[in-house]
C-alpha cells in the first residue's frame, strides 16, 4: 500500500496527508498502469473510518467500564423488548457472531451479574439468556454515551446527507455480503 505521505514537486515528502486516498490511487496507477483503482476511493475510506470509529467506541466504552462484546450482548437483549430474554441461537443470529462467541460473551456477562441463563423449553440443549437489572442499568447508561458520541462524529453531514449515505451503505453492504456469502460480522480486520 502506498505511503500516507504526500510527494512534493521537489521529490521530498510532506507530513501525512489528511486524506491520502487520491495519492494512493495515483501511485498505483503510476506504478501499475491499467490496474483498477476505483475501489480505493470507497474501500480505503470505509476501512479507515471503521478503524477510527471502532477505536473511538472502544475508548467511550472503556470510560464506561464495559467492553464492545458485552455491550453488544446487552444491547441485543435490551432491544428485544420485555422480558429481555432470548435463546443463545437467537443471540447468535442477531449479534451476527458464532455460537461459540455468544457462549463466551454470555459466560462473561453472567459472571459479572449482567445476565442469567436457564434451560429453554421444547428444545434439548436450548438455553435462554435474560438481562438482569444490573445489565439493564449498564446498557441504559452506556447506549446514550455511545450514540451521542457517534452522532457528534457525523455532524459534518446534514440529516439528508446522513440518510443518503445510510441508504447507499445498506445497498453496498447487502450486495457485498451476498457476493461473499458471509452473513457474519466481526471486528475490522479480524478473521
Amino acid at each position: 500500500m502506498a505511503s500516507d505521505f504526500e510527494a512534493r514537486d521537489d521529490g521530498t515528502t510532506a507530513g501525512p496527508s489528511p486524506y491520502p486516498v487520491d495519492e494512493i490511487a495515483a501511485a498505483w496507477q503510476r506504478e501499475r498502469p491499467g490496474t483498477p483503482v476505483s475501489s480505493i476511493g470507497i474501500v480505503t475510506p470505509i476501512w479507515r473510518l471503521a478503524k477510527l470509529l471502532g477505536d473511538d467506541r472502544r475508548r467511550v466504552l472503556h470510560r464506561a467500564g464495559v467492553d464492545i462484546a458485552t455491550l453488544d450482548l446487552l444491547s441485543v437483549l435490551r432491544r428485544s423488548g420485555s422480558p429481555y430474554t432470548l435463546s443463545t441461537r437467537e443471540l447468535s443470529r442477531r449479534s451476527m457472531v458464532t455460537a461459540g462467541a455468544v457462549s463466551q460473551r454470555v459466560a462473561r456477562a453472567e459472571r459479572e451479574g449482567l445476565v442469567t441463563r436457564r434451560p429453554g423449553e421444547g428444545r434439548p440443549r436450548s438455553v435462554l439468556v435474560e438481562l438482569t437489572p444490573a445489565g439493564h442499568d449498564l446498557v441504559e447508561s452506556t447506549v446514550d454515551q455511545v450514540l451521542v458520541r457517534e452522532a457528534e462524529l457525523l455532524q459534518a453531514l446534514d440529516p439528508e446527507q446522513q440518510e443518503q449515505l445510510a441508504g447507499l451503505l445498506r445497498i453496498l453492504f447487502q450486495d457485498v455480503q451476498r457476493r461473499l456469502g458471509d452473513d457474519r460480522i466481526t471486528q475490522v480486520g479480524a478473521d
